[in-house]
């Protein structure tokens, strides 16, 4: 006969027990929400509930209780079958439809916000049980954001700042985000937020910083976007250009044609817009000529060969002057052609003495002399005085250039620049030469 000692005759009462009441809590499984229901106070909320049981049953019994905080459970209502049985208090606020024990809370208010617990009952040959808690919160939702400028005026950039506020006349637990041209702003050098993110600070303001400007603000059961506002940011004069409607423009240096005129505009990047003025510099004086962004020069009113103009931008609210100039030569149009097919047929280089010395001669660099010869001819015999102090001008600039090339000696490169080895790159460099003739006056 097989005899149990005292210590293995409780072992295996426990795993009886334990055995049963797996049992009994396998025979009813209830289902709640694991995550938290948000709510919108004044419209209805529905908790849902599922269980299922396994065992056969005489009655179900259901009861719901509202938790507040710390430890008060308030009772609800309760159904046995399908006889509901309310709590007078909150008959007319809770519904449940029996065999569901799923809980409608008709009209929610701020109050109503909590745990929510539900028990239920099986009884068959045992009565079994099961409960659920389910956390409830309850929003007003967002109402349309309104974004307040603080300057209202505009700012001059790198020297004020701007705070935009972002408010909301209702809602309950609001999370701010700000966006820019549509993207979310975040933290930087120029950007930055209050605890709550409901005001963004630029500071300082820089013309990066101009753009559609909007805040969103949401809650657990609403979102609502402002209208886009663009702050006033004042800025400038920055990249300031002179361009012309026709002719023959290299670098800073515009050929013209006898009997020609032509039209200079002057632009750059502001805001305001700028102040123009154009000023003429002819005998070592200057001589203002007028206002606006457009200037007409004719040929025949430029009292020297080669006259330099200077463009001047002016920000009122910047306070801030660019200048930037342009050197106008009268040269035939025969000559502009000829410098265009100079430049377009020149060896890569643009080095006239390295193909002197070069026994095998490229044809590009002949084609270069034959050019450059053509040049010559037709400054020399076909053209008036004036032409050819112009191409003198020229051919002088170029000897100079060629003269400091073959001070360094074995090397392609003067002052970190290439070497201007053309009549056209010559015309290009002319600006300097000139800039520094009136710099030593």
């Amino acid at each position: 006969m097989l005899s149990w000692s005292p210590l293995a005759l409780h072992f295996n009462l426990q795993l009886k027990i334990s055995a049963l009441l797996l049992g009994i809590s396998s025979a009813l499984k209830l289902t709640v929400p694991s995550h938290t229901l948000h709510g919108t106070e004044g419209q209805p909320l529905n908790l849902p509930v599922d269980y299922n049981f396994n065992i056969t049953v005489s009655d179900i019994q259901i009861i719901w209780l509202f938790e507040k905080p710390p430890t008060i459970h308030i009772f609800l209502l309760s159904a046995v079958n399908q006889s509901v049985v309310p709590d007078l208090e909150y008959m007319h606020r809770f519904t449940l439809s029996p065999p569901s024990a799923s809980l409608l809370i008709k009209h929610l208010n701020r109050s109503d916000e909590g745990t929510y617990i539900v028990k239920i009952n099986v009884h068959g040959n045992r009565t079994i049980s099961a409960s659920g808690r389910i956390r409830v919160t309850v929003d007003v939702p967002v109402t349309k954001p309104l974004i307040y400028t603080e300057p209202p005026f505009g700012v001059v950039e790198k020297r004020g700042n701007i705070t935009l506020k972002c408010a909301v006349e209702k809602g309950t637990r609001i999370v701010y985000q700000w966006m820019k041209n549509g993207n979310p702003i975040e933290a930087s050098a120029n950007y930055s937020f209050s605890v709550n993110k409901d005001t963004l600070s630029i500071a300082p303001v820089v013309k990066e910083a101009i753009g559609n400007y909007s805040c969103l603000a949401a809650n657990p059961v609403s979102a609502m976007e402002s209208d886009t506002i663009m702050p006033t940011i004042y800025y400038g004069p920055y990249g300031l250009t002179i361009n012309t409607d026709k002719g023959q423009k290299v670098g800073r240096v515009f050929t013209l044609d006898k009997g020609e005129a032509v039209r200079l505009y002057c632009s750059a990047d502001s805001n305001p817009p700028n102040i123009y003025s154009w000023i003429r510099k002819a005998n070592n004086s200057t001589h203002p000529i007028k206002y606006g962004r457009s200037l007409e020069v004719a040929s025949e009113k430029v009292t020297q060969k080669t006259e330099e103009y200077t463009c001047s931008a002016y920000n009122n609210m910047t306070e801030n002057q660019a200048e930037t100039h342009i050197i106008v030569i009268i040269i035939p149009k025969v000559s502009i052609c000829l410098l265009i097919l100079w430049k377009r047929f020149q060896p890569h280089k643009g080095m006239l003495n390295q193909c002197i010395i070069n026994v095998n001669i490229s044809i590009k660099c002949f084609w270069g002399k034959f050019i450059l010869f053509l040049l010559c001819l037709f400054s020399l015999q076909l053209y008036s005085r004036s032409c050819r102090s112009g191409l003198k001008q020229i051919t002088e600039k170029h000897k100079q250039f060629q003269v400091s090339s073959r001070s360094v000696s074995g090397s392609d490169v003067i002052q970190g620049q290439d070497r201007p080895g053309t009549i056209y790159e010559v015309v290009r460099h002319i600006p300097e030469q000139h800039q520094e003739h009136q710099e030593g006056t």
